[in-house]
């Protein structure tokens, strides 16, 4: 048995969410990527970490830094047996530490205070981990670049190194050998390059992998081309704005969001008809995230590079940023254009304006990533009659909810 390489999902086995995968061969175990579920709360939307013991766990890599990938990290590092080592990319730690922070404040905010059951350890038991336990765990991540090999001189001679995956800035595949096998593991992957990534790249220096463990979520689809997916995006906003109302954009506040952004400013920007609409980004971390991907932009494709040396294309001309958004005095007689996290609706700004404007049939929320299964992002694509606010009433849902599969075609 001991020949016998195994692999168990520990999540994102026929499903989206929580990716988590357990690689096991000649007494060496890999742990790739540790998500949670954004569907669920608390524990639930943990990884299955029953079927995994944490003190066996040689290594984990972490593809990068969306939540569904890397918000359970701090849980493992921090609440169970793990002694192991952490790898991954310079931006995706620069940014995990960002978005794990705002993702802390989302669920305090969602669990409204007070009032939480504690586990036998003392812990409340919707929360996965403290401020001071995220910045321990981010204390433990250790670096990887592009092409570089780490040896962690196992008896089994474990080695990986790391491959531009194209999904967002610092996304990597992991090239793994581990025992004379080889195995190739994707996470989110694009081989399209958009306005600010290259594609991903292939393995140059090896035949085809032993196994392939490649994410598929769009993997039996066929999209449309990048024009007519930009098109339908840019021109559902404009329709929506120029008949008065407003268009909410639920976002993830750092990854594709700046893809979108800069598809929208250079479409008001040839479009001065436009101009009077004003369209916002309201994010706490837009300053943080507009110095990471100054720091980065070596890491993104030639028309970045090249723009940089003239300016930041991250600084808009169109769009402002909002630190910070009061939805109850938030002035929004007119029509606009509002950038708003989280993704998929279920808490935070994007909810809170959701729940303000989902009864005017002049407004619209345009969905341009995937929506994950229990989650209101998922619930109103089938266009219900009726949805239901954070506070628990019952309201219409009269705005036109769109949905573009993938303005930015990535594997998911």
């Amino acid at each position: 048995m001991e020949d016998m390489m195994t692999i168990t999902p520990l999540g994102s086995g026929q499903e989206v969410g929580r990716s988590c995968h357990l690689l096991t061969f000649r007494s060496t175990t890999v742990l790739l990527d540790c998500g949670i579920h954004p569907g669920y709360d608390g524990m639930a939307g943990l990884p299955f970490f029953d079927r995994v013991d944490p003190e066996q766990v040689d290594v984990l890599l972490i593809t990068h830094f969306h939540l569904d990938h890397a918000a359970s990290l701090p849980y493992f590092t921090e609440r169970t047996g793990f002694r192991g080592r952490v790898f991954m990319t310079h931006p995706t730690k620069a940014v995990i530490r960002l978005l794990l922070g705002d993702y802390l404040k989302l669920m305090a905010m969602k669990r409204g205070g007070g009032g939480n059951i504690k586990n036998e350890d003392g812990h409340d038991s919707d929360v996965l981990y403290t401020e001071a336990e995220l910045q321990s765990c981010v204390d433990k991540i250790e670096l990887i670049d592009y092409h570089q090999t780490i040896d962690l001189n196992l008896p089994c001679g474990l080695k990986f190194h790391a491959l531009n995956a194209g999904h967002v800035l610092g996304a990597a595949m992991f090239f793994i050998e581990i025992g004379g096998r080889t195995v190739l593991y994707t996470g989110d992957y694009s081989m399209e390059e958009d306005r600010h990534l290259m594609a991903a790249e292939l393995p140059r220096y090896h035949a085809q992998p032993d196994v392939l463990i490649v994410e598929s979520t769009y993997g039996v689809q066929v999209h449309a081309s990048r024009a007519e997916r930009e098109a339908r995006f840019t021109g559902t906003i404009e329709r929506i704005v120029t008949a008065g109302g407003r268009c909410l954009i639920p976002v993830f506040a750092l990854g594709r969001a700046q893809e979108l952004l800069l598809i929208l400013d250079e479409y008001w920007q040839e479009h001065p008809n436009l101009q009077s609409v004003p369209i916002y980004y309201a994010s706490k971390m837009a300053s943080r995230a507009l110095r990471v991907y100054q720091t980065y932009a070596n890491m993104m494709n030639a028309r970045i590079r090249s723009q940089m040396d003239l300016g930041n294309p991250f600084h808009f001309s169109h769009i402002r940023n909002l630190k910070s958004i009061d939805v109850n005095n938030f002035d929004d007689r007119g029509p606009s254009v509002v950038f708003a996290s989280p993704g998929m609706l279920q808490s935070g700004v994007s909810r809170q304006l959701f729940d303000r404007w989902a009864g005017d049939p002049k407004n619209g929320v345009m969905l341009a990533g995937y929506a994950v299964e229990h989650t209101l992002a998922k619930e109103i694509m089938s266009q219900p009659k009726e949805v239901v606010t954070m506070e628990g009433r019952r309201q219409p849902l009269n705005c036109l909810v769109d949905y573009v599969r993938s303005v930015f075609v990535a594997m998911h």
